[in-house]
């Protein structure tokens, strides 16, 4: 249904009173002049331009000069003429003035200064947008400058970029925040619109089909809010886009883990759009699509997240759909994804995406590190929630092309078009939101796919300094017409802007040819076997047989693909008496996902005839178990005398020479009752060197009912009482975290996940053997928070606000107390809710990376104002019954018919609602957490917390030194 955007309601934020309208377009070219004046209260060309016939009306606000001092009691200052007398007037924050000119003479403004009350000038932070050359490092012969910092009144916070036909930059910015668009010469703003498109939240653009393609939340045909995917039209010659037509709703499309990149096919015909893990697969998609059959595919019970993120959501996950330019004939072309913010295509037409980790999962074995990766036509990446992630090596998924560590993924881009070297034309740039990195990936053809190197190629040179972080966060990047890069920040109200780098080294910058030839033979292949995906073709099964033993697992895959996509009778037989031991490890997966219960016997017969002796690599014994897995998770648990000859097979493995062996061995003999299993699990559990090694035996063992003696119950729970050292992690993992500058610690779901998963196996404890197991059992005590007590007893000091401190930031850098800093924390419970290195609690953001993310000013108003921004993963959820009864809490648990509410995230207690009973469900608009806690505190005391905070609660930051 098509509509016009004057229909919509109007974004209220942004709503301009008639008579400020005429006033606010005469002044937009002065307003962009300020924008790069050195001194942000200097208001006098827009108090200039605003006389008319030498009368001035004029209300003195920040929706008219902008907050030129954030947090602190203003007033405009005016100094005038009128014939040859001098005059200066003084207004207060949001008054009207109004001057008129006696007859005869005229009304000159010589100077208007809109700045604190008390005439001071206001103090700042080093912020990156002040000096970024000063503040960013970026490599030999480059340069970034910034271009416009975004007017938080009027454009918002920018989270997404996209480049017109005519090379203008359209900006879409947070809920309730409108699309910028910026006209450019030279690297410099010539003109700045805000565009009057009834959409928000935007977080995917795309010019296409003479239509700009949003993702973004507007009013739907029937008038209610929907998040979904836009086309915008002109019908007229300025280019207004006054046609705004709805295509399709994404269900769970806004927030963070929602819908976002939208691009052009490389056959000019179809778009394809990226999303979230939040996110539900299109009911309508089409049966032809290439990827399908997803599942859990576990051999033990999924294990959801320690603080119940995510919990209850089945797969696929994040994933990539491909439609018609109408947002018809939706396919499903790959899934497994967390939740990736931005893809993009290479020079020959290769889709590579940048997807995020789960950083509360940091500390465990099924931590997946931020990482790029190829998306192909029916890749499944391995993201499933909870502890049920995927490791790499499983056949049925696609691995990474390059590893990062941890970080927030956004933006992403190729460098083709920029007037860059050509190592650099063709990188493949990504942005880490949290730790300001904008990293050059550099992609290396490896068979039918990639892999690759990193570097940072912009970033805070505060990135490895131990406090004084420099925030830079990052969220969108293109390439100009110009050949600069242009990148965005902001997200979650920080400060936006956009930058600009440019090349001025001396290597060519010449267009470089960006096909590549190495690799190509191989991707034809894969090509080909991927044109069999998603629908029959007689051709298929005896075109992709001969590929099932190839030695490049993207073929394999395309070929396991190809032949699933044709009727399982047509192959199954085959499958079973395959003898090649690379294509019958294939293909049998095929069975075991598609085959049914009845096809169980027959499978396991041909996996037993598959001799250890004849697989070639560790790779291939992982395969095989896999295969079990699968089978195991969508057939059934086997009847004994089908598993007898499985159990003969793996058994003499257990314990192998890997962790990866070990961890696949554990869980599928547990599953299959084999003897002896639960004893050399526990000795290897004694014997493992890293908490990540030792998890995979606690989580496997926890829901194992048969086989325990009580004295291995006792060595199972006292593995929970040991003194684990923190250090004892894979050394992979630790340089992640070196790499983003910060120390290692367990994340935010660790501590809950210890709690659940030992409650899990006290609840298969028969209750006759828990009055001797009790000792071992009381010699651990589930974590509260590591909380000191406050060496000081507290009293309200004042009901801070903002004005009262944001002068005083300025003193962070230096001279500040360590100990006060540390009393204050406890003092104000933030270690309850929140963790700080490897103390505190886990229901809250962690705050030891929080300066790299956010600046002073902007932590402070966080701890004042705490329901400003809420993010979605903290958020309380209000549910409404139609009884009237209302609830409010955390969701850690969706089912089918219900929803588990926890009120309290500081409490065991649930309640569990039947979503027939359900009136309403929204997201809170209140924080958790509460105001005022800053109350007790006196002024020195708050900046030494804060600078606490920027020193990621450690004594050696700058601040402390004397």
């Amino acid at each position: 249904m098509n509509y016009p955007a004057s229909r919509s309601q109007p974004l209220p934020r942004f709503r301009l009173k008639s008579a400020l309208l005429a006033l606010a377009l005469a002044c937009l070219a002065q307003v962009e002049l300020a924008h790069g004046a050195k001194d942000p209260t200097d208001v006098t060309a827009v108090v200039a331009g605003a006389v008319k016939d030498d009368k001035l009306s004029i209300t003195a606000g920040n929706d008219l000069f902008g907050d030129t001092a954030s947090g602190v009691p203003k007033k405009l200052h005016i100094e005038y003429t009128l014939g040859d007398e001098k005059v200066s007037r003084d207004v207060g924050e949001n008054r009207k003035l109004e001057i008129a000119a006696p007859a005869g003479k005229k009304l000159v403004i010589t100077k208007a200064v809109y700045g604190p009350a008390d005439g001071s000038k206001p103090k700042t932070v080093a912020v990156v947008t002040e000096n970024p050359g000063e503040l960013l490092a970026t490599l030999p012969g480059f340069k970034v400058e910034l271009v416009r910092k975004a007017d938080a009144a009027t454009e918002g916070s920018w989270i997404s970029i996209t480049k017109d036909p005519k090379g203008r930059l359209l900006l879409g910015a947070e809920p309730k925040e409108p699309i910028s668009r910026l006209t450019l010469k030279d690297g410099k703003v010539t003109k700045a619109e805000i565009l009057k498109i009834p959409l928000s939240e935007v977080m995917g653009m795309l010019f296409a089909f003479d239509s700009l393609y949003i993702n973004g939340r507007g009013n739907g045909p029937d008038g209610k809010s929907v998040y979904g995917l836009w086309r915008c039209t002109s019908t007229t010659a300025e280019e207004a886009f006054d046609k705004v037509e709805f295509l399709r709703e994404w269900k769970g499309g806004g927030g963070d883990h929602g819908a976002h990149t939208i691009l052009l096919n490389p056959d000019k015909k179809h778009l394809n759009v990226l999303c979230g893990n939040f996110v539900d697969v299109p009911a309508d998609v089409l049966p032809t699509s290439p990827h399908k059959n997803y599942a859990d595919d576990l051999v033990l019970p999924r294990a959801e997240d320690g603080n119940g993120f995510g919990a209850g959501r089945k797969p696929p996950g994040g994933f990539v759909v491909r439609m018609d330019p109408d947002g018809k004939n939706c396919e499903l072309v790959a899934s497994g994804e967390r939740n990736t913010y931005g893809v993009a295509f290479n020079h020959d037409g290769e889709l590579f995406g940048f997807d995020s980790d789960m950083e509360w999962d940091w500390g465990t074995p099924w931590y997946r590190p931020v990482r790029v990766y190829h998306v192909t036509s029916g890749a499944d990446h391995g993201f499933r929630e909870g502890a049920s992630k995927w490791p790499e090596y499983y056949h049925d998924s696609l691995p990474a092309t390059v590893t990062i560590g941890i970080g927030c993924p956004t933006g992403v881009g190729f460098g083709t078009g920029a007037k860059f070297p050509a190592k650099y034309q063709r990188a493949f740039f990504i942005q880490d939101w949290t730790y300001g990195r904008l990293i050059a990936v550099h992609l290396t053809p490896q068979g039918a796919s990639y892999g690759g190197t990193w570097e940072n190629f912009v970033a805070p040179k505060s990135l490895n300094e131990k406090s004084g972080k420099t925030p830079l966060n990052l969220t969108g990047l293109t390439i100009g017409d110009d050949g600069a890069m242009y990148f965005t920040i902001g997200g979650r109200h920080t400060q936006g802007a956009l930058f600009r780098v440019t090349y001025e080294g001396s290597e060519s910058t010449a267009p470089a040819d960006l096909h590549e030839v190495a690799g190509a033979e191989s991707r034809t292949l894969r090509h080909k076997l991927e044109s069999f995906h998603g629908h029959e073709d007689a051709a298929a099964v005896d075109t992709a047989w001969p590929h099932l033993a190839s030695e490049d697992r993207f073929i394999r895959y395309a070929a396991r693909i190809a032949i699933e996509s044709q009727p399982i009778n047509s192959w199954k037989a085959r499958a079973l008496a395959e003898t090649n031991p690379t294509s019958a490890l294939t293909i049998l997966l095929s069975v075991a996902r598609l085959g049914g219960t009845e096809a169980q016997g027959d499978l396991f017969k041909a996996l037993a005839k598959i001799s250890p002796a004849q697989l070639k690599s560790e790779a291939q014994q992982l395969e095989l178990i896999r295969i079990i897995e699968v089978a195991i998770s969508r057939m059934g648990k086997p009847a004994a005398e089908v598993a007898a000859p499985i159990i003969a097979l793996l058994s003499p493995l257990y314990p192998a020479q890997s962790v990866a062996l070990n961890r696949e061995l554990c869980q599928t003999l547990l599953a299959l009752d084999a003897p002896d299993t639960i004893a050399r699990t526990l000795k290897l559990l004694a014997a493992a060197p890293t908490q990540e090694e030792q998890l995979n035996y606690v989580v496997a063992l926890r829901t194992i009912t048969n086989g325990w003696t009580p004295e291995m119950r006792r060595q199972y729970f006292a593995w929970w009482a040991q003194k684990r050292n923190t250090t004892q992690h894979p050394e992979t993992t630790l340089k992640w975290f070196t790499d983003a500058g910060r120390d290692f610690s367990d994340g935010a779901s660790f501590g809950n996940f210890l709690v659940k998963i030992r409650r899990t196996a006290m609840a298969n404890v028969p209750p006759e053997e828990l009055a001797a197991l009790q000792p071992v059992l009381d010699s651990w005590i589930e974590p509260a928070p590591k909380l000191k007590k406050p060496k000081k007893d507290r009293t309200f000091v004042k009901n801070w606000q903002m004005s009262d401190l944001i002068g005083d930031l300025d003193k962070l850098s230096k001279g500040r107390n360590f100990a006060q800093g540390q009393d204050a924390v406890n003092g104000t419970l933030c270690l309850m809710c929140h963790r700080i290195g490897d103390e505190g609690g886990s229901v809250g953001p962690d705050l030891t990376a929080v300066a790299s993310r956010y600046s002073p000013q902007v932590i402070l108003e966080a701890l004042i104002e705490p329901s400003k921004v809420i993010s979605e993963q903290y958020a309380n959820t209000d549910i409404t019954l139609k009884n009237g009864n209302f609830f409010t809490g955390r969701i850690v648990g969706d089912t089918d018919d219900k929803i588990i509410l926890r009120p309290s995230m500081l409490a065991p207690d649930t309640k569990e609602i039947s979503k027939a009973d359900i009136k309403t469900k929204e997201t809170s608009k209140l924080s958790p957490m509460m105001p005022g806690l800053l109350n007790t505190l006196t002024k020195e005391e708050i900046l030494d917390l804060l600078a606490y905070f920027q020193a990621a609660g450690k004594p050696e930051g700058a601040a402390f030194k004397k």
